[in-house]
């Protein structure tokens, strides 16, 4: 691959830092690792990996066209589905840094294989790789085909609506232990309510949190 000299452009990229759609890397030697980045983007925003760039901004090049070989690998390999990566090399102070672009996944979950071959789906937060939640999962599914019954809630949706009107945010394991309800029929819950934009979710450090949108 020739690498094509866009030295501002490149530059104006790193200053951007990383954040939900960029994460640099300053070299590739785990396919696996990448496939975990690759799905993160995938099923958020999409994204940009810039190898050859140090954490703190530095550009160090890639080493060898080795690493362009692990991002293919990582992509169609290690990605279930496979991943459509663009990949472009730009020639930066004498240095050549490779510039992955994956676009955000029609179908989602795109799930990474780890190293015992067992597939997981990841999200993009800030700068971190994030495992999704059951819930996460049940969204993908379900998407925006359902729509709400409001006339028809049960018992169980009405004490999950309950508690997160009563907090300001409130994590899984506190929904099912404060409504007694399993920890399935909670999961499959939110992920209704999710849907229909009535609880949203976020991510506080540790956990996912809930809360209630109206």
């Amino acid at each position: 691959m020739k690498p094509t000299d866009a030295t501002a452009y490149i530059h104006a990229l790193i200053a951007q830092g990383e954040h939900v759609q960029q994460d640099f890397k300053y070299e590739i030697s785990d396919a696996r690792k990448i496939a975990r980045t690759l799905s993160a983007f995938a099923n958020t925003l999409g994204g940009r990996l810039l190898i050859g760039v140090k954490d703190n901004g530095r550009i160090a090049g890639v080493r060898s066209e080795e690493e362009m070989y692990m991002i293919e690998a990582a992509a169609q390999l290690y990605c279930t589905p496979k991943v459509d990566v663009i990949m472009k090399a730009y020639r930066v102070e004498g240095r050549t840094v490779l510039c992955a672009e994956v676009p955000e996944a029609q179908q989602k979950p795109v799930k990474a294989y780890d190293e015992n071959n067992k597939a997981w789906a990841y999200i993009r937060i800030a700068d971190e790789n994030i495992l999704a939640t059951a819930v996460h999962m049940l969204v993908w599914q379900q998407g925006n085909d359902i729509q709400p019954y409001a006339m028809a809630f049960t018992d169980r949706e009405r004490a999950i609506l309950a508690v997160l009107s009563q907090e300001e945010e409130c994590s899984l394991s506190r929904l099912c232990r404060v409504t007694k309800l399993s920890q399935r029929v909670v999961q499959m819950l939110l992920s209704r309510f999710v849907c229909w934009g009535i609880v949203g979710m976020r991510y506080n450090g540790c956990n996912f949190v809930y809360r209630c949108l109206e």
